[in-house]
């Protein structure tokens, strides 16, 4: 993977929080801490937690004695999620690759990682890892993006940009956070992990704006498709979005 789509820097934490965060990730956030909830953990890791979508909804739902520790791989994210979250002794932040966990073996109960999973260089490393920080019988839940053909706002993101950049269209969206949706190779990945009773549902959501322009920034300044337009014309952001 190319280090630009990794890019989560400069002012994308503040926009991916206050504008991407509430149009496409709550919603799957909610279900994710229902999920894991339910399970009634004592010892939490999350990875690629990006600005606490689900850490937000998740913490209020451990038990007041459970351990939660939250990573992410970009320093920016990591410490934009620190600072919003506010104090919980429960909660331990880490800036950490989920590829080389700094954990020992069997340490928790759940690994969990929403839409996080397309951006490891090595998924079935990525899932390896996760498996031996688990205890034995622990669970890891995660989630990925379906095909971006199925992703309206996504999808013309990625058309309206191709009509601006026709010669060299910025496709990271396509790439990369729809880029992971073979259910086949998704199990696969899994299996070879060493993961067992492997469970895989698809799950369908309403993003809501106010407006075309929200949405449109959200895109063009939240994620690291900033980067790809900036890269190609450093003037043409605006023009884009």
């Amino acid at each position: 993977m190319a280090e630009i789509d990794k890019a989560f820097s400069g002012s994308i934490p503040k926009f991916y929080d206050v504008l991407t965060v509430p149009l496409i990730f709550e919603s799957y956030a909610a279900d994710m801490a229902a999920r894991v909830a339910a399970l009634a953990p004592q010892a939490v890791l999350e990875t690629a937690a990006g600005t606490g979508a689900v850490t937000r909804v998740l913490a209020p739902r451990l038990a007041a004695d459970a351990r939660y520790v939250v990573t992410d791989l970009n320093p920016a994210m990591h410490n934009y999620t620190a600072e919003a979250q506010g104090a919980d002794a429960r909660i331990e932040w880490r800036q950490a690759d989920a590829l080389k966990l700094p954990w020992d073996d069997a340490s928790f109960d759940v690994v969990l990682c929403q839409f996080g999973a397309m951006f490891f260089p090595d998924r079935s490393a990525g899932f390896a890892e996760a498996r031996r920080v688990l205890k034995p019988g622990g669970r890891l839940i995660f989630s990925v993006w379906d095909r971006i053909e199925e992703n309206v706002l996504a999808d013309e993101v990625t058309r309206a940009l191709a009509a601006v950049f026709p010669d060299d269209p910025p496709l990271f969206l396509a790439r990369v956070p729809h880029g992971y949706h073979d259910v086949a190779q998704i199990r696969e990945d899994v299996r070879q992990a060493g993961l067992t009773d492997i469970q895989i549902e698809t799950r369908d959501e309403m993003s809501r704006s106010p407006s075309a322009r929200e949405v449109a920034t959200a895109f063009c300044h939240g994620t690291p498709l900033r980067m790809e337009i900036e890269t190609r014309n450093p003037q043409w952001l605006s023009l884009a979005t």
